[in-house]
């Protein structure tokens, strides 16, 4: 039987501890959307488990918040889905923007799925103007530059046969009309 030093023990301890809290933050991240929904999910990242409780970063201090409000809900539907239960769950702002997207769960295919979206404008077939960066003395006149940007960004752009709108290729080779003349069918 070999002995060990206590620092190597303890060290060893600590790795099991932090592998099993990580475990658990994967389990969370994988049920996260399903328990908060879509919206909810969006505005939030849970960012570690410790002793049990959960910490959840919030896009903003309003998120954060409202959120309290529903934490005994939310605990309850994640410890129904989870091995290990959650004893409490914490919002806060602070490591919001230290989180890159891509790390979590479904980002990469809510990227891949705009890439191929019917209304998306490929990259470079928008000119831009100079117009949009001068200020502006009155809100008529603002208005009038932002017009004359929008027109400028879609004067490229074929006319959706029914209401005669700008509209992406992919909307007219998809529907035959704009997403807005889609929507009022459906």
């Amino acid at each position: 039987m070999a002995f060990h030093s206590l620092n190597h023990v303890l060290g060893s301890l600590e790795g099991q501890y932090k592998q099993k809290q990580q475990q658990q933050l994967q389990q969370v991240l994988g049920h996260w959307q399903s328990v908060v929904g879509v919206v909810v999910a969006a505005q939030t990242r849970p960012i570690s488990v410790q002793r049990g409780v959960l910490k959840v970063a919030t896009s903003s201090s309003a998120w954060a918040q409202n959120l309290v409000f529903e934490r005994q809900r939310i605990l309850e539907k994640l410890n129904q889905v989870l091995s290990r239960s959650l004893t409490d769950i914490r919002f806060s702002t602070a490591q919001w923007a230290e989180i890159p997207l891509a790390t979590f769960p479904g980002e990469q295919e809510q990227t891949a799925l705009w890439q191929d979206h019917p209304s998306r404008l490929p990259a470079g077939t928008i000119p831009l103007s100079n117009s949009a960066t001068l200020p502006s003395d009155t809100p008529l006149v603002a208005f009038q530059q932002w017009a004359t940007l929008m027109r400028s960004r879609t004067n490229h752009l074929p006319h959706c046969p029914q209401c005669h709108s700008p509209t992406p290729i992919g909307e007219l080779e998809r529907w035959q009309i704009c997403s807005l003349c889609v929507a009022k069918r459906w």
